[in-house]
This record gives structure tokens, sequence and C-alpha cells, in this order.
């Protein structure tokens, strides 16, 4: 692929993740993806085949990023849950995609299993190890723990209202000391 094509594809790309966020898979327009791009909208096809595989491939890249720049760390999950919760501030996007996924696709979402698997087994990986070293507690499924961990920062920032209605502010420190501290508790060794 030629320089020119390549920058071209990566514009579309960057397009498409604003317009995904912004209207989900189906209220997404290719139209507005290449004027936004400065590409026409015969590349996109082109380059992506449809518009529902160009939404997976902007999930799987942001999946993918994500888990690159965040790893989970098993024995330091309240770390985990700070790192996640300043990447989402900076990265709204991701939980935007990841809500459209969930109303559009529902449980079995947009991409394969085998896809996204290997990041969620290497999650599991990690705390199951922190469990085995005596590091964090085995009460809990290594899996679960991971998921509770997530749970506790990612769905209050997808669905910040609720933050307000709890606890009547939208203080981001706040729900970030609250969630760190509830991890804290839930992985101490009993």
């Amino acid at each position: 692929m030629s320089r020119n094509a390549e920058a071209t594809r990566a514009r579309i790309f960057e397009a498409a993740i604003a317009e995904f966020a912004a209207y989900g898979i189906a209220g997404a327009r290719v139209d507005r993806i290449a004027k936004q791009a400065h590409a026409n909208k015969q590349l996109i096809y082109a380059y992506f085949g449809s518009k529902d595989a160009l939404f997976s491939e902007v999930l799987n890249r942001t999946m993918d990023e994500l888990a690159s720049e965040i790893p989970i760390e098993g024995d330091d999950l309240p770390g985990y849950v700070d790192r996640l919760a300043a990447y989402h501030v900076a990265n709204p996007h991701v939980l935007r995609l990841l809500l459209w996924e969930a109303l559009e696709r529902g449980e079995s979402g947009v991409l394969p299993d085998s896809e996204r698997s290997a990041h969620y087994r290497e999650k599991t990986g990690s705390v199951r190890r922190a469990q085995e070293t005596g590091k964090v507690t085995d009460e809990f499924d290594p899996g679960m723990l991971a998921l509770l961990s997530v749970g506790m920062i990612s769905w209050p920032l997808a669905v910040p209202q609720l933050l307000r209605l709890f606890h009547g502010s939208a203080k981001l420190e706040d729900l970030r000391a609250a969630a760190r501290k509830a991890v804290e508790r839930l992985t101490e060794p009993r």
C-alpha cells in the first residue's frame, strides 16, 4: 500500500471512530465518514468491505490499543482501576463504542469471541497468578474478580449520571478513590 493510500486509510479510520462513537452502527453514515476523512465513499468500501466490517475493525483495534496501553496486573488491581479510569477519561470513545456494540449487537457483540478472548484470558491469568502467590484473595473466581474491578470504574464512567444520582456530584476523583478502595478490599487476601 502506498504512503498516500495508508494516510487515506488512517484518516478514514479516525473519522469512523468519531462517527461510530457518536451515532452507533445503525446511525453512522458512510457519507459523513468519507467527508470527514476527505476521501470518497468507494474507498471506504474498497478498504473495509462494509460499514459493519469497518465498525468491527474500529472496535477490534480500539480494544487492542486499550489492552496494550493498560495491561492488567493481577497483583495490583487497584492500580489497574486507576489507570483504566485515566484511560477512559482521555479516550471517552472507547466506552461509547462498547455501549453501541452492546445496544446494537447484544451479548454476542460484533467480533468473534476468538478475536477478543486472548485479551481476557490474559487478564484472568494475571489475576489467577496473583491468587496463586497469595497476593490476592482466592475467594472469587479470577475472571469474576477482574470483571468486578473493571466494572467498578467503567460502568459509572459510561453512564455518568449514575454518579450524580447516587452520590450527588460528578467528581471523577471521588469515584476513582472509592473504586480503588473497594477493589483493594475486594482483593485482600483472606
